[in-house]
């Protein structure tokens, strides 16, 4: 009933204060009308999601976890935030847009539009729906009775029970009021997700002799509240080295070339609002700080009250279930509604989010997006739910790779990284006066995408596909070049070198293949090859695209008087 209640109330509260939508502008811009205070609160409350939410406490509990996470929180998206801010963010109020990818396309041209589009869709389809994925594994804990009633009258798995209810109810919400409504109802369940918070700390601290100071204390001994990790190696995710060099580079990409967080910022009235509400949302790294309390209050109490066989039994298969585990054994009624209606909201904020972008993007790219008539808002809500169902089938299918990384929000973040190196190259040759055009970032797009692709599966049977992928992209530019080299004299010492350069790339990602990686040896004696951390997949994808976009492109033509 906590949670049915708390369903209700924010979605009437969400669609009163969204207000009616006439036409795709009010649907996805919100009208340029919205506040940059709620704008904010939006940002927040999908940058934290629920993977922060659930995952990170059991990052942070299991044997050697601590709060080197914070790093990238504090440092990475201090410097990312600050350069959308001053830097992304003038340059996309030049003209009314709705997306980065209409920028990008219409200073480099229509191919770079649908290139980032696609990139983006792949990459919002990965990323959020391995947090949906999450939510539906801690549903399958909390709710397991209520799942299996329903997979025996649907024939669905309990997973894919929980994944259809998530997904129905973010459809519904975007549906309601498109990003204005989604604004709305993301600042509400930020308080929502604030007192999940609170109430998982207050629990687990009141379970330890000494409240929450003893229990910091009893972290801190084991290793728990170590913040600065000063270790020189490419293997490990949460150094001050990724927070200070990859982590800014990489989150320029959400916050800034991503149309999940980047559509907030177009709803706000002007450039200096959606400054504001940017540098604002910079107040998520204290609610991650907070969540990362959540992991070690929770570190002390299961030391002072050692959980049942059921519960360690859960806990051993998938560490990942700390949270629902602790809920379901150790909060009342009440309480644990109060929680899982957290957890709710945290993969809601997320999920309507990307509903909202994927849909404006596909329909910008399908329509032009310049139709205003009731019929475009009726196809953009059409495609609201043609991507949730795509999301929710791509979450079902995430279990098996889930098994390839240590934690779910190792997963979600690396997902979301194998494009985003290519979308902020795009933007990067979009706005520095370069005097190139877009043709070369479509061909370095794939080159990326390839780089980071061996880099992230090193295994040698996902090279083999890669390899294979570098072939027909190869043929595809000489078929493309044949032409001109034979029946034009004049271009063919221009597509002779840039046939040179997309030769040398794809080189370049095969020795990538070969030795962008690591290999680990147990005590069995047996060799685990081991890939580079995941921040640095975007640096490496973001200077390929940047690098070889420009050299294979032409000659941007000088704009007619």
């Amino acid at each position: 009933m906590v949670i049915l209640g708390t369903l209700i109330g924010v979605t009437v509260l969400g669609g009163r204060l969204a207000g009616r939508q006439e036409n795709v502008r009010d649907f996805f811009l919100g009208g340029h009308r919205l506040p940059w205070w709620a704008v904010a609160a939006s940002i927040v409350a999908t940058e934290i999601s629920a993977v922060t939410y659930v995952s990170l406490p059991s990052v942070v509990w299991r044997e050697g976890g601590n709060l080197t996470y914070l790093q990238i929180a504090l440092l990475g998206s201090l410097i990312a935030k600050t350069v959308v801010a001053f830097v992304l963010v003038p340059a996309y109020f030049e003209r009314e847009i709705f997306s980065p990818y209409d920028y990008m396309g219409a200073r480099l041209g229509g191919g770079v539009r649908r290139t980032t589009t696609v990139l983006f869709s792949i990459g919002g389809v990965l990323g959020q729906a391995a947090r949906v994925y999450l939510v539906a594994v801690v549903l399958e804990v909390l709710l397991a009775s209520e799942l299996a009633w329903v997979a025996e009258r649907t024939g669905l798995t309990p997973l894919a029970a929980a994944v259809g209810c998530i997904g129905v109810v973010s459809v519904a919400w975007t549906l309601i009021g498109g990003i204005a409504a989604i604004v709305w109802t993301d600042a509400l369940l930020f308080l929502l997700f604030l007192a999940g918070i609170a109430v998982l700390i207050v629990s687990a601290a009141s379970g330890v002799e000494g409240g929450l100071v003893a229990a910091v204390e009893e972290g801190a001994q084991a290793g728990k509240m170590q913040l600065i990790n000063t270790s020189a190696t490419l293997f490990e995710p949460y150094t001050l080295w990724v927070a200070l060099i990859a982590a800014p580079l990489w989150l320029i990409g959400p916050y800034g070339t991503d149309q999940l967080i980047v559509q907030r910022l177009f709803s706000c009235r002007d450039a200096g609002e959606a400054r504001k509400a940017m540098l604002a949302s910079y107040v998520a790294v204290a609610v991650t700080l907070l969540v990362g309390l959540v992991g070690v209050t929770l570190y002390a109490n299961l030391l002072a009250n050692p959980p049942g066989e059921q519960a360690a039994e859960l806990l051993a298969k998938s560490p990942d279930r700390l949270v629902p585990v602790y809920v379901l054994t150790s909060l009342p009624d009440g309480l644990r509604g109060l929680v899982v209606a957290g957890v709710f909201a945290a993969a809601i904020s997320s999920l309507d989010s990307i509903l909202s972008a994927l849909a404006q993007t596909s329909t910008s790219l399908l329509f032009k997006g310049e139709d205003s008539s009731p019929r475009m808002l009726r196809l953009s809500r059409a495609l609201v739910v043609v991507w949730g169902v795509v999301l929710c089938l791509v979450a079902v299918g995430l279990r098996a790779v889930h098994e390839r990384h240590g934690s779910i929000l190792d997963l979600a973040l690396a997902s979301a990284t194998y494009t985003s190196g290519a979308l902020i190259a795009g933007f990067f040759l979009a706005f520095l006066p370069t005097g190139r055009d877009g043709r070369g970032l479509v061909w370095a797009s794939a080159l990326s995408v390839a780089a980071v692709l061996v880099l992230a599966w090193p295994e040698e049977e996902y090279r083999e596909w890669v390899h294979l992928g570098l072939a027909v992209l190869a043929l595809l530019w000489l078929v493309g070049r044949l032409r001109p080299l034979l029946s034009a004299p004049e271009l063919r010492r221009r597509e002779l070198w840039a046939t040179g350069w997309l030769v040398l790339g794809c080189a370049l990602v095969f020795l990538l293949g070969e030795f962008g990686h690591g290999t680990e040896i147990d005590s069995a004696g047996e060799v685990t090859v081991r890939a580079i951390a995941y921040p640095w997949f975007v640096v490496v994808g973001a200077l390929i695209a940047f690098i070889w976009g420009y050299l294979l492109a032409h000659p941007r033509p000088a704009p007619s008087s």
